[in-house]
């Protein structure tokens, strides 16, 4: 994160989301350095939260599960792949951005000004069963 970005959120409060995975908080087989380096996001948003609750800085997490995009456009070009997917999520379906969106929008709200240190799962209940 920029410094001169987090100076300016410490000087006028407010709130840091980060972005984050259902994979920081299982693993995820032949993804280990993706699932390692969003378990540390996880563990960053924790900590931060504690070091700048006290100065008026809200700092959670969001924590997507499979979202349609370019990241996953690949996975999801196989109907097949896609349906296994679709059908491990307890919704069925796979989020949108905007989902994923709305949960963001949710934490840099007035609506939570009393959550920190938390990580917001936006997968349809995916890491529910795994």
């Amino acid at each position: 994160m920029p410094a001169l970005y987090l100076l300016f959120v410490l000087l006028a409060g407010g709130a840091l989301v980060f972005v984050s995975s259902t994979a920081g908080q299982r693993g995820e087989a032949n993804h280990s350095a993706y699932a390692a380096s969003k378990g540390a996001l996880i563990s960053y948003t924790k900590s931060l939260a504690m070091e700048l609750g006290p100065r008026g800085v809200r700092v959670n997490c969001v924590a997507p599960g499979w979202v349609e995009t370019e990241m996953a456009r690949e996975t999801f070009s196989d109907p097949r792949r896609r349906r296994e997917i679709e059908s491990s999520i307890p919704v069925g379906r796979v989020g949108s951005p905007r989902d994923v969106a709305g949960a963001v929008l949710f934490l840099v709200s007035d609506l939570a000004r009393h959550v920190q240190g938390e990580i917001l799962n936006v997968n349809g209940g995916s890491v529910l069963i795994g």
